[in-house]
């Protein structure tokens, strides 16, 4: 699930992670939120400058493949964020 808001400030996109415990124990959420920062790094370019998005970690996140992430997360800032 993702939330964006852009602002009429000029600087970089930023991002944040919610990774609740219906994601899983700590080793697994910090996982899901690792997968996730590695994915908006590269994307960041993509993404229109002063947007401020907010991704949710759904539980299935924590038995995705990095690929399907990747692809999911990709398709959502697309959607919303594109630049």
């Amino acid at each position: 699930m993702t939330y964006v808001v852009t602002g009429a400030e000029l600087r970089a996109a930023r991002f944040g992670f919610i990774v609740s415990k219906q994601v899983g124990g700590a080793v697994t959420r910090n996982m899901v939120r690792r997968r996730l920062k590695a994915i908006c790094a590269e994307s960041l370019p993509s993404v229109r400058d002063g947007a401020d998005v907010v991704i949710r970690a759904l539980p299935g996140a924590a038995s995705a493949e990095f690929q399907d992430l990747r692809r999911e997360v990709l398709r959502c800032l697309d959607r919303r964020a594109a630049a």
